[in-house]
């Protein structure tokens, strides 16, 4: 395939995700003509999702995902500044899919991962030199709670390979930024018990694991990822790099909160938004 007609694959695709992403659809895997098959073509369509919501819809990339990669996954995933909130605030998800209609469960049930998020106060810019993780300690400003939000916008995700969902952001929703914590304490957490506790009931207790071990490894990966990309991370932007606890279940319209073992609390209440544009 030739280049020019690999880039209008990958608008096409990114297209078809970005509308899927702003109106809380879901849809069938992206054509055959512009569905990735490696690593570096979903990565592509990634970037320009990116590109059309920041010309269209004026949304910058406030965070990313990220996690350890291996030889045939790279784990990273912008966030979005208008699915970025604050834990004090309400916070308000869209699902509109027809599945949404026939399955009141599905419905009122949100999935939450438990994670430590980095902000930075420094931009680690693309550059010639590779960074090191001195460099990236350095420029991280403090450490939230927080709580990644998961979805998806492939109706049949189950049954479609990583890079699909790579393309899709890898299930991210949303951000949640819970309470600042002691930023060396939780730059060592490997692990430490989740408490989830709804509304009156019992807590439900998980014993929490970071995926990569060091909270921090993937943080050093993506920068490096990024830079040899010709791209790069800004000051303010959040990073999570793994969930402790996997993707539990909460209910909507109810009152949640997460205790992080010492670090700290969440106390949050999620709620179903109807559709009016972005």
């Amino acid at each position: 395939m030739n280049e020019s007609r690999q880039q209008t694959g990958t608008v096409h695709a990114a297209r078809i995700l970005l509308e899927r992403r702003l109106l809380g659809e879901q849809g069938p895997a992206l054509p055959v003509s512009c569905r990735p098959t490696t690593l570096q073509a979903a990565f592509d369509i990634q970037c320009a999702v990116s590109d059309l919501i920041s010309d269209l819809h004026h949304q910058d990339i406030a965070g990313w995902k990220c996690g350890m990669p291996a030889d045939d996954k790279w784990v990273l995933a912008p966030i979005y500044a208008n699915d970025v909130h604050e834990a004090s605030a309400q916070t308000h998800m869209v699902w509109s899919d027809d599945r949404d209609d026939r399955d009141d469960r599905y419905n009122q049930q949100v999935k939450i991962e438990p994670e430590l998020a980095f902000i930075l106060a420094q931009d680690l810019p693309a550059r010639a030199t590779p960074y090191t993780a001195a460099e990236v300690d350095a420029a991280i400003d403090e450490t939230r709670l927080a709580l990644e939000l998961i979805h998806t916008r492939y109706a049949n995700a189950d049954q479609l390979g990583f890079c699909d969902h790579l393309a899709d952001c890898l299930f991210n929703q949303g951000l949640v930024l819970g309470p600042r914590v002691d930023h060396q304490l939780a730059g060592q957490t490997q692990s430490m018990p989740i408490s989830i506790k709804v509304a009156s009931e019992a807590a439900m207790i998980l014993d929490g694991q970071h995926p990569a071990g060091q909270p921090r490894l993937p943080l050093y990966w993506l920068a490096e990822f990024l830079r040899s990309q010709g791209m790069g991370l800004r000051a303010g932007q959040a990073i999570i790099t793994g969930s402790y606890a996997g993707s539990p279940q909460v209910p909507l319209n109810t009152d949640i909160s997460v205790q992080f073992g010492n670090l700290g609390l969440m106390q949050l209440r999620f709620a179903k938004a109807h559709f009016e544009g972005r």
